[in-house]
């Protein structure tokens, strides 16, 4: 398989848009991508859209507002896996030989859409008992707690560390810090979870554009290649099932590692799911960065800080940047090939050659996600 490049990214602000439309949002990260790469629309063969919530066609919709169109189009559906599965598949053809330029766009509004919790799979036995997201991530919690010592304070300087970072990021939902007895004193969403510790929902795009590895250089100097792309599913027939665990998110991570021959000790920089904070927590220790039980310190110590010894969601992460479910993996992909090319401005991690985005979606089998998708890009 040839080696697979990124040669442009685009994103727009997240945050709540009612008034604009869902090709007023996708657009303009569609553009962004394809001016930075420095191709012209003709270049590219195929395009894969990330969205959840849309329906019919929505990479076509997009595609059409900007004029792209007479090109393969697939739309993608995977949770909140929905935008890196979509590069995954841009991917995966161009390493094939298919295709040499290919556009990976994730979209989403929710604004107009989401009014209530979203559960999780209406099959689950836990979900016809009333099992939502908030519920399902504070029992982890708990159990963490229970298992390590975890504490409330631990899980709220995730939270303060990711508002801190973004208040650096123009694209991010948030720009506000908090301090820890604020996170703490929010509103209870379900104990020990608080309201800052819960990703908002919203609207965003953002976009990518790929191209095999040996013609990237006619395109940019010094282009982000892409090292490991893995997408997993979960094995629901896991028991007894871990609380404090990902067998997905294991078996995902170590599968990158592996294609990318490296390991966790080679990462300078990581964009992870941090839908709850004690999912940030429970990524560290998945993800190798800590062993299992540690992350509470991990982020106490401040290593997963800018600055610190592995930085973690410099951008905000989906806690501050925001989480429109479809856009939320190539808003990942963007920053890390930013932070790679020195392109982060005051949230800049000094040095970093190598990253990783990691994304979870939906919630099958309660515990473990039905997907999971890493990346790892290097310089």
């Amino acid at each position: 398989m040839r080696e697979v490049a990124i040669i442009g990214v685009g994103m727009i602000p997240f945050g709540k848009f009612p008034d604009r439309s869902f090709e007023e949002l996708g657009a303009p990260a569609v553009r962004q991508a394809v001016e930075d790469a420095g191709i012209g629309w003709d270049r590219i063969e195929v395009a894969y859209c990330g969205n959840v919530i849309r329906g019919h066609c929505p990479g076509q919709r997009v595609l059409k507002e900007v004029g792209l169109t007479g090109i393969e189009v697939v739309n993608v559906e995977n949770a909140c896996s929905s935008g890196s599965t979509a590069l995954r598949g841009v991917w995966s053809l161009i390493a094939a030989g298919v295709y040499d330029v290919g556009l990976a766009l994730g979209v989403e509004q929710m604004s107009t859409q989401i009014t209530g919790a979203i559960p999780l799979d209406q099959d689950d036995l836990e979900t016809g008992q009333g099992l939502i997201m908030p519920a399902l991530y504070a029992m982890r919690a708990r159990r963490h707690m229970e298992m390590y010592g975890t504490t409330r304070e631990q899980m709220a300087l995730v939270s303060v560390k990711n508002h801190d970072h973004s208040v650096h990021n123009p694209r991010a939902q948030y720009h506000k810090t908090f301090t820890m007895e604020q996170v703490l004193g929010s509103a209870v969403i379900c104990d020990p979870l608080t309201l800052y510790q819960c990703c908002p929902t919203g609207d965003g795009a953002a976009a990518a554009v790929l191209c095999a590895r040996e013609i990237a250089d006619r395109f940019r100097d010094k282009p982000v290649t892409i090292a490991a792309s893995v997408l997993l599913s979960g094995a629901t027939n896991v028991e007894p099932r871990d609380l404090t665990a990902s067998d997905l998110g294991d078996r995902a991570a170590k599968r990158a590692y592996e294609m990318a021959g490296l390991g966790p000790e080679d990462l300078d920089v990581a964009e992870v799911h941090d839908a709850f904070t004690i999912g940030e927590i429970l990524h560290y220790e998945t993800l190798g960065l800590c062993p299992p039980g540690e992350g509470g310190r991990l982020i106490e110590e401040g290593h997963t800080r800018i600055g610190g010894r592995i930085p973690v969601n410099p951008s905000g992460g989906l806690l501050s940047k925001g989480h429109p479910l479809g856009a939320t993996g190539v808003a990942q992909i963007a920053e890390i090939v930013w932070q790679l090319r020195g392109q982060a401005g005051p949230r800049q991690v000094e040095g970093a050659r190598v990253g990783l985005t990691h994304c979870m979606g939906g919630g099958i089998g309660g515990v473990d996600g039905a997907a999971c998708s890493i990346h790892i890009l290097r310089r």
